[in-house]
Formats: C-alpha cells, structure tokens, sequence
C-alpha cells in the first residue's frame, strides 16, 4: 500500500530534518521540495536574472532540467546534470527560492515533478504547500512550526557548522522576513492545510521530534 506524509511548516522548523528521519523509519522515500525551488532560485542567480520578475524568471525555464536522484540514501539535486550540493543551502538561495516560489509559472512547472514521485512511491514530503496544493490528499498532513528564537537559533547552528559566517540578528531578521513573504504571497501562501495537524516541536530535540510524530502517524495509517 502506498501513503502520502505531508510536513509543512515555516523555515527552521526542522522539516527536513524530521521528514529524513521519519522516512528513514517507515522505509520510505523522502523528497526535499524546497531544495527544488532553492536549485531554481540557484539557476536564475547564475543567468543574472531578478528573482522578483516573473518575465525574467519565466524566460529561464525551458533551459532548466531538474533531477531528483537518490545517492546512498540521501536526495540528491542535480542541475542539467550537476549536483547542487550544499551551494544551494546558503541564506542567499532561501531567499532566492522564496522569490520565485511566489512566481506561478515556477510552482507549475515543479508541480507535477513532485506528484509524479509521490505516484510512484510511498513518500514524507516536506514544504510549504505540500497538504494544501501538491498533495492535497495526503494521508497525513502535519504542520510543524517552533518559537521564531528556536527556529533562528536553529538555522543559524546549522550554518556555522558548514563553516559559514553568519550572525543570529541576521538570520532571525531574514527568516522573519522568508515566513512573511511565504505566508502571504498570492499563490499557494505558506499556511497550514485546514486538516493539518499543528506540532509545536518548540525546544524538543529531533529524536523527540520524530518519536512525538510517529506516535501520530501510527495512529492514522497502517505502519
């Protein structure tokens, strides 16, 4: 029996991290859509393009082939044949990824791209539109948010660690600024589907994160 887990939820919540563990679990594939919108914002950023202009953006499409590969069990982005890696992990391309996520002809265009994995297999995808736009009938819809401190403070260990030098102010001040943008953008706005279960993982470390969330789960579908 195939099943759909949808994990929405603001950035810094920890979604990708969760869904990881939680596919990792239940033996199932993860898929990581906002790595696909950060490889687009990616793209754009190299052809010198604005994020913000819907024409410019729209333009760069046809030229961008995206692949979702799955190397020793982790996700991979590869665009026009090149891994992304972690050049598509930098506060920068968040901020680029938010800017063409509120583009419509982006969010078609990856539509039926995660659809399309989610027919073929069981899968955790995490986003921000997942239960309410890509996978409306998902089995599980979970909306997992923390305090914004958490969540910065969050974020901001997770970029030292990859050696990069960035400030708490910052990033909290950036990550404000992602959750309005997404939160009110005209297409597909960043909010939790109406049959979603909210999960404040406010403090909670991601063992216990995942534990709280298969005890939902278990409860819902057959695991």
């Amino acid at each position: 029996m195939k099943f759909q887990i949808a994990i929405d939820g603001p950035s810094g919540a920890g979604k990708s991290t969760v869904a990881k563990a939680l596919a990792a679990r239940l033996g199932i594939v993860y898929v990581d859509t906002g790595a696909l919108y950060r490889t687009v914002g990616y793209y754009v950023r190299t052809q010198g393009a604005d994020p913000h202009s819907a024409r410019e953006v729209e333009a760069l499409l046809p030229h961008i082939r995206l692949e979702l590969r799955y190397e020793n069990g982790a996700q991979q982005v590869y665009l026009n044949g090149e891994p992304m890696g972690d050049r598509i992990r930098t506060p920068e391309m968040s901020m680029y990824a938010s800017a063409v996520s509120a583009i419509p002809a982006v969010r078609a265009f990856l539509l039926e791209t995660q659809r399309a994995i989610a027919r073929e297999h069981s899968v955790v995808m995490d986003g921000r539109d997942i239960g309410t736009v890509i996978l409306p009938d998902a089995d599980v819809k979970i909306y997992l948010t923390a305090s914004d401190e958490c969540r910065a403070r969050r974020r901001y260990e997770e970029l030292r660690a990859k050696g990069m030098e960035v400030d708490y102010e910052s990033v909290l001040s950036d990550m404000r600024e992602r959750d309005r943008n997404d939160s009110s953008r005209a297409v597909a706005p960043a909010v939790a589907a109406k049959d979603a279960i909210v999960f404040d993982n406010s403090g909670m470390q991601p063992e216990e994160c995942v534990s709280g969330l298969m005890t939902v789960i278990s409860k819902l579908i057959r695991v």
